[in-house]
């Protein structure tokens, strides 16, 4: 079933099957560079991943992260949408595509319309997003959604420091 639909793309949730996928997503240069090496070295510790990481969001919170799928080819290109973390107050948006889809307007898509979604259909009045200062794509992609760098911060075991966006959608 599709959450979310754009000219382009579909969003759905996760599921098991999904773990090839992870394992090439998490495992991108762009990934562990930007994000961090989240140790998936195989399918079945991607499939781990999802149980664990992203399959108890949708019930606990009632949204979570989302596979994203290019409509002409039925590709799944990368993954977007809303996070909560145990540190922060609110969900943050966030998304990641494999290296031969990024440069096509397929983050600002899906993660526009994951906003457009937390807005009417979840009725969050405010949205995160964090990433690293070096990440200019990133940064650039969460101000054209309209959020606005407001803090830095750093996540429970981590010691990098990101910097935080917030917006009111």
């Amino acid at each position: 079933m599709f959450i979310i639909e754009t000219e382009r793309l579909r969003l759905r949730e996760y599921t098991l099957e999904d773990a090839p996928f992870t394992l090439a997503l998490m495992n991108s240069e762009q990934w562990i560079r930007n994000i961090g090496d989240r140790k998936i070295t195989s399918v079945e510790i991607a499939r781990e991943y999802i149980e664990k990481s992203y399959l108890p969001s949708y019930t606990v919170n009632g949204h979570g992260a989302y596979v994203v799928i290019q409509k002409e080819t039925g590709t799944i290109i990368g993954a977007c949408g809303l996070y909560k973390r145990p540190n922060l107050e609110h969900p943050d948006v966030g998304f990641a595509f494999l290296p031969e889809y990024l440069g096509k307007g397929y983050g600002y898509e899906s993660a526009n319309a994951v906003m457009k979604y937390a807005k009417s259909t979840l009725n969050l009045t405010t949205i995160l997003g964090i990433t690293i200062e070096e990440n200019t794509a990133s940064r650039k992609l969460l101000e054209k959604l309209g959020l606005q760098q407001i803090d830095t911060i750093k996540m429970e075991g981590d010691d990098t420091e990101l910097l935080l966006y917030s917006t009111q959608v």
